[in-house]
Parts: C-alpha cells; structure tokens; sequence
C-alpha cells in the first residue's frame, strides 16, 4: 500500500509541477490520472462538477476526491499533498528571486509564451465536458447520444445570467448560477 500512494503521490506532484494556469488547466491531466486509475470517463465528469461547485480550487479538490476514492482518507491527503507541495515550493523560490528575475526579457517572453498553452487547455477541458455532458461523446468511438435536458439546462442558465445583466447592469454571481444549475439538475434528473 505504501507503494501505491508513493505512485499516487507523484502523480499529482507531477500535475502540481508541470501545469500552469491554475486548476481548470490541470483538468485534462488529473482526469488522464483518474482514467488510468481505473475510473469512468463519466465519474471523472462527476468529480468535476463536486470539485467545481464546493468550496476551494479545483485542482486540489479533485486530487482530494480521487486520492479518496482510491485509498481513503490517507489517499486524501496524499494526493492533496502532492498536487499542492511543486505551488508551495515554487511561490517560495519566486517570492525570494522575483526582484531579480523578473527583469530579464527572456523570463517575460517564457511567461508570455505560456499563456497561449493556458488558454488552450482551459477551451480542451470545456469542450471535452461539453460533448460528454451533451452528446455522451467521451471517446472517438464513443455513440452519439444527444442529452436534450443538458441543452434546456445550459440555456436557462445562459438565459437567466444574459437577463440579470441586463436588467441589473451587473453580472450575476457565480455562486448563484451553481445553486440555479444544481436545482435545475435535481428538478430535470
């Protein structure tokens, strides 16, 4: 057992270490992570939306979640603190070499050349949810099967937020439109 949460450990200090642009980009890796851990691709969806709609980021609620569901509260906290331990160590070292490396073009361009990848894997992770959530697509070979109450949902939420804004000349808050789908998806499920 030891062993497994070694592995288990160090696959999510990899996700920790190798993914910038916070949580919602590390999706696709700790979702490849859960899938080779045997899981479904429509757990890992599942995990998602309770990582997305309880408290704290997403990335570490998603490890909690997978670290529990492997090996329990030991699990937990070992994937918890993998992901989170490469951040913790990172914002030290930045935080003590910032006033001097910042200066230097090539660690702007590097940063700057990143954002691209950030963006790209934030817009992979929606449109991946999107045609599973939607069309039941969760592989190449996976059968289309159209999920109509998905599409009524998205679009009273996207109906309500656009309204709100209108009316109110402000956006509406995100808590909000979580509880609003939550209801929804209870009411339609």
């Amino acid at each position: 057992m030891i062993v497994e949460l070694l592995v288990l450990f160090f696959e999510f200090f990899k996700i920790g270490l190798f993914t910038f642009g916070g949580g919602y980009a590390m999706i696709p890796l700790v979702t490849e992570t859960a899938l080779s851990y045997g899981m479904t691709q429509g757990e890992v969806m599942n995990f998602i939306a309770v990582a997305e709609s309880t408290p704290g980021p997403i990335a570490i609620n998603m490890a909690t979640f997978i670290g529990t569901s492997q090996f329990g509260i030991v699990g937990a906290i070992v994937a918890t603190l993998g992901v989170v331990l490469p951040s913790f160590i990172i914002i030290l070292l930045i935080a003590a070499l910032l006033k001097n490396v910042l200066k230097y073009q090539s660690v702007q361009a590097t940063l700057s050349s990143i954002r691209p990848t950030i963006v790209s894997l934030i817009l992979s992770t929606a449109l991946t949810m999107f045609l599973s959530v939607v069309f039941g697509i969760s592989t190449v070979y996976s059968p289309f099967s159209f999920d109509w109450r998905a599409i009524v949902i998205f679009l009273l939420i996207v109906g309500v937020a656009i309204t709100y804004k209108k009316l109110r000349k402000k956006a509406v808050s995100p808590i909000l439109l979580i509880l609003f789908s939550a209801i929804l998806g209870m009411l339609f499920y």
